[in-house]
């Protein structure tokens, strides 16, 4: 029988998760935001695959991110929402780590362009910035997520506990 997480194991997580996601987001600020990005805070999307608590943490640290970064409002509603769906369907997925980053990757490159070339009048073209946005979440996601995955999967009972998704 699977035992139930604490709370206070799941809050904790999600806290650390989210701050985790603010600081590489606002550290790496240059490559994080614009047309052009490569967010390494999106290598965290992979933690799914270990904790329910990183959906929530994943969530909040966008919002975070985006409001002391400078993004404007729809940036951070739309951004932030796409990052959720994003962990959710990571989540489902989280049985086949190679399938875990996906989500993020086809949320970000379905719902970044639209908010770039309309809340923040980036005058290309939206398959152009599909594209620009897709490279650098298979970066972010995939190449960076994969080497946190392999560097945590070794640490996973002691990272997450015992009784982890």
């Amino acid at each position: 029988m699977k035992m139930s997480r604490p709370v206070s194991l799941e809050l904790a997580q999600g806290a650390v998760i989210a701050a985790l996601y603010v600081v590489l987001t606002l550290v790496f600020a240059p490559i994080s935001f614009g047309e052009v990005q490569l967010r390494v805070a999106e290598a965290l999307t992979i933690l799914p695959m270990f904790t329910t608590a990183a959906i929530p943490g994943l969530f909040v640290g966008c919002v975070i991110a985006n409001l002391l970064g400078g993004a404007v409002i729809w940036d951070v509603i739309f951004g932030s929402l796409a990052t959720l769906v994003g962990a959710i369907f990571s989540y489902m997925l989280r049985k086949n780590r190679w399938l875990v980053p996906i989500p993020a990757i086809l949320a970000n490159t379905v719902v970044v362009p639209f908010v770039l070339k309309y809340a923040y009048g980036v005058d290309l073209p939206i398959p152009l910035l599909m594209l620009y946005i897709m490279l650098g979440e298979i970066a972010g996601c995939f190449v960076l997520g994969e080497l946190l995955a392999t560097a945590l999967l070794p640490h996973m009972a002691m990272l997450f506990g015992e009784h982890t998704n």
